[in-house]
């Protein structure tokens, strides 16, 4: 195994690192690209599916989205999910402290009040991105074992209040009319199983009949939030530690929360096939990972407490995270 050796490059110029940095403008996650050389897997190379079944393979390819239950312990998402109520600086047991102003504003303003959570390289979110069954889960997706994981950030969405509304929003994160090879991650940090209480919801049809639904829209539509009339939506319930995986072609988005007490928690994981020729994002992402460095783009406003930084280590990584972030090569 060779080990890749990241530059040392100051901290001071880590925020303006990503290398043509396609999400400037554009939602999704800037720590990958938007979309992979690779195609998604299509099952011809003859490998064995590791997680999926092949009742879990049809409902892939046929929906766009898969629930694979218990990713990761239950103790391990509850592990997160108490961190994120101490990070966020809000009591579980008191509703009083759950709405604060926002402590950035948004670019997008359709996220304003979904409970971001500015966390992207914590020791806990590194845990659950190198736990096997998440890794192994996504090579069924991709047809390879040479993956990169995103380093994205968490969910805490609460239920809706005068003062602290959000709508929720159906939407792709990059352009369908590009066919973009990638796909996107949930997993759950708390039981999602009742539907009002917020969470991931999608539409399949949609997902199926995007080319000749295009065809009745017109021209100047936006391409990047859909006309959902006539559609109807699907709700997606889940366990802690269960992890959704769904095409990026998927159009989806968070429902608003109308529970009165309960709280959807969920951290943002995908992967994608490894750019280790790309050595500029490689470098990138090793010093996100070492100086906790909050990924930029049009959808991250980052937490200008800077507490990541200041107040937590370094994550430690398994042998298979050091391969995930690009630590190591996977050659």
């Amino acid at each position: 195994m060779e080990t890749m050796q990241p530059t040392g490059k100051p901290a001071a110029m880590a925020s303006t690192m990503i290398p043509d940095n396609a999400h400037k403008h554009i939602p999704g996650n800037p720590s990958t690209a938007t979309s992979s050389k690779i195609h998604l897997n299509d099952r011809s190379n003859q490998k064995p599916l590791r997680v999926l079944s092949e009742a879990d393979w049809q409902f892939w390819k046929h929906n766009g989205y898969i629930v694979i239950k218990q990713a990761v312990p239950k103790e391990q998402a509850d592990r997160l999910a108490s961190f994120l109520w101490e990070f966020e600086e809000k009591d579980p047991n008191d509703q009083t402290t759950w709405y604060a102003p926002p402590r950035a504003e948004m670019k997008m303003k359709e996220l304003t009040n979904s409970g971001m959570v500015e966390l992207y390289n914590h020791q806990y979110e590194w845990d659950n991105r190198q736990y096997p069954r998440v890794y192994d889960a996504f090579v069924d997706i991709w047809g390879t074992e040479k993956l990169w994981v995103t380093i994205d950030r968490a969910n805490l969405n609460l239920p809706v209040r005068p003062g602290y509304e959000f709508k929720g929003f159906i939407h792709w994160d990059y352009d369908p009319e590009t066919r973009p090879q990638n796909v996107q991650g949930v997993l759950a940090l708390a039981d999602q199983t009742d539907e009002n209480m917020g969470g991931f919801q999608c539409l399949p049809e949609l997902y199926r009949t995007y080319d000749t639904w295009k065809l009745t829209q017109p021209a100047d539509r936006n391409r990047f939030k859909p006309d959902t009339a006539g559609f109807d939506f699907v709700k997606v319930k889940m366990e802690a530690g269960d992890l959704l995986i769904f095409n990026s072609t998927q159009p989806h988005g968070i429902r608003p929360n109308l529970s009165t007490d309960k709280v959807r928690m969920a951290q943002y994981i995908s992967m994608m096939p490894a750019e280790e020729d790309n050595e500029a994002l490689r470098q990138w992402r090793i010093t996100s990972w070492r100086d906790r460095q909050a990924p930029e783009g049009y959808a991250f406003p980052g937490d200008p407490r800077n507490w990541e930084k200041e107040r937590y280590q370094t994550a430690e990584l398994s042998p298979l995270g050091r391969k995930l972030l690009g630590l190591d090569s996977w050659e």
